[in-house]
Order: structure tokens, then sequence, then C-alpha cells
């Protein structure tokens, strides 16, 4: 696995069980009134969709061409198979804490409809059926890509800003359709087929794309003060933020040293983004009631829970069966081929 890939998933990781600190802070003890902590909640939103972009530029680099033999077989073993695990402990979380709502129903609308925080790899799914389907029609890019973002903004705007009744009422299940992802699958797709070129030129021109990653907080920091205050990873202005970000953060990472940390923690962030909404909802209330700022609320949950999560994780992958609950959390270390397209020689790293 390249270091820049892990680092990049550590850090989308740790950035989501830090907003959702937030948020269960929030629910515990109330939100602060500071535009300052609501733009930077909104900011950290960034992390769902970088996973998202970052599952297609690893998939496009590892198989421009064809799908390994048994790809769907594993990706159902230890992708769908936590998913629906953690489906039905999500409803049996909420049944536990409310026990105002229907546990068979609560099971049904999280597993077919991600009706939970696991809601992400529902859409991670579809990539995998659109990139065979790119590979196997040998679909142009320079039809899909603008094609893509035309659909994807499109659904966003919907999505966003429709006063229609239906969009209104079924914003959950509408965030789901690879549409309102499109944009990210076609640029983590060339990212990831053209990864060595991407990584030279954003090498070469690395000072003009943390000007760009500054130039889209500005963006979304506009958006934000002229009223769009929506906390939420649909948001249309997040998508340069998402792509210029995952970018710096790939080739800045060439400068930041192999770290045991950082791959344990890349290793087990699908069971950290599975577990730790469960972990906060019950260690949110103590750690609210324990601190007397928000700050430090936020951060005594963030770590509590992250170091819960692990622990919780490490257990459960010793089981026979926990690589099906919580994902495979020991990957191989081998030879990893970059490829910078499809007619240059591979690149062993």
């Amino acid at each position: 696995m390249i270091k820049e890939w892990n680092l990049l998933r550590f850090i989308a990781c740790l950035s989501i069980v830090f907003l959702h600190s937030t948020t269960q802070t929030g629910i515990s003890a109330g939100y602060p009134q500071s535009e300052f902590y609501n733009l930077a909640r909104l900011l950290f939103c960034y992390a769902t969709p970088t996973f998202i972009v970052l599952s297609e530029i690893i998939l496009a680099n590892r198989y421009p061409d064809r799908l390994g033999e048994g790809f769907f077989r594993k990706r159902i073993k230890w992708i769908y198979f936590p998913f629906v695990s953690f489906a039905i402990i999500d409803a049996l979380v909420t049944f536990n804490l409310s026990g105002s709502i229907q546990l068979k129903d609560k099971v049904l609308d999280n597993v077919l409809f991600g009706m939970f925080e696991g809601y992400f790899v529902l859409i991670i799914l579809q990539f995998y059926i659109l990139h065979y389907l790119v590979i196997k029609f040998n679909i142009p890019m320079k039809i899909l890509l603008p094609l893509s973002y035309v659909v994807m903004f499109a659904h966003l705007h919907f999505l966003n800003y429709s006063d229609l009744a239906f969009i209104k009422d079924n914003r959950h299940y509408l965030k789901l359709p690879f549409t309102a992802w499109f944009g990210y699958f076609t640029t983590g797709y060339l990212i990831g087929r053209h990864y060595k070129k991407v990584i030279e030129f954003s090498r070469k021109y690395k000072w003009y794309i943390l000007t760009g990653v500054l130039i889209a907080v500005y963006f979304i920091a506009m958006n934000y003060k002229f009223g769009f205050t929506s906390v939420n990873s649909k948001r249309f202005d997040l998508f340069p933020f998402v792509i210029l970000g995952s970018l710096a953060i790939l080739t800045f990472g060439k400068f930041v040293p192999n770290s045991k940390i950082i791959n344990t923690i890349s290793n087990y962030s699908f069971g950290i983004y599975l577990l730790h909404w469960q972990v906060q909802r019950y260690v949110g209330p103590y750690t609210a009631n324990f601190f007397e700022h928000t700050s430090t609320r936020v951060i005594g949950l963030f770590f509590v829970s992250l170091l819960l999560s692990m622990g919780i994780i490490k257990m459960i992958s010793m089981l026979p069966f926990g690589s099906y609950i919580v994902g495979k959390t020991q990957k191989k270390q081998k030879n990893h081929i970059v490829r910078s397209s499809a007619m240059d020689s591979p690149v062993t790293r």
C-alpha cells in the first residue's frame, strides 16, 4: 500500500471521528452559537467524500483494465457484510436508547437504504459496479467526465435547494444514488489510472495546489456567509475542496515519515467509521458532563471514542468471523504497482 494513501485515509478517518464528536457533544450539551465553530464542522464534512474518492483512486490504479479474480465476492465478504452487521447494530443501539422505534423496520431501513452512518458503503458499492462497466465497455472519460459533473451538480442542486415535497421528504434516500457523487467517481478514476503522472504534476505545482485548497475554503466560507449553512457532505461546494485537499495530502505526504500509528489507524479506518458513532452515542453524555467547555468536551469524546473503537475492533478481529463485522484489519505488505496510464510501464513502489 502506498504510504500517501494510508495518510489520506488516516486524516479522513480522524476528521470523521472529530466531526461526529462535535455532533454528539452538540446533542448532549447544545451547540455553541459560533459561526466559526459551525463553519469548522462544515469543513470537516470533506471526510466522507474523501473516503469515497480514495476508494476509486485505489480501484482505478489496481484494476485499470480488468477486475481481479473474486473481486465482487471479496467486497461482499469484507465490505458489504460489515455494513449489514452495523446496520443491525445501529438498529439495536437506537432501539436501546430510544425504545420508541420498530426494531424490524429500523433494521430494514438500515440494510436497504443506509439509514445510518454507514450509508457511504452503498455509494462505494455502486462505484465498484460503475468501474466494472467503464473498463468492460471502455467508456471514454472525455465524455463521461463532463457528463458526470453536469449530472452530479444538477442532482446536488435539487437535493439542497428544491422545495418540492417529494425531494424534501426523501432527502436521505436521494443522497444514495451514484449520480449524487458521480463527479467524485470520474475524478478519482482519472487520478488513479494516471496516478504517477498526476502526482508528478501536483508535486511540480504543489504551491498552486495548496493555493487552490485555500481558495476552495474561501468559496465554502462565502457560501456559508450568504446563507448556505447546511452541515453535510452533499454540498456542491465541497467538491473542489475534497479533490484539491486530497491531491495536497497525496503530494505533501511524501515528506511524512512512514508511521505505525498512521498505518494502524488506516487499517482500522473502515471499522472505526462504522463503530465510532455507536460508541459516541453512549459516551457522549458522560464526556459532556465531565468537561465544562465545548472544546474539551469535543476533544475528550474524540480520543475516548477513537481508543474505545480501536480496542473493540481489535477484540472483534481476533474472532474467527471478525472480518465479517469490522472488515479486514490486517493488510499484507507487498510491493505495489503504480500505473501512470494504461500505455505506460508499471512503476513498483
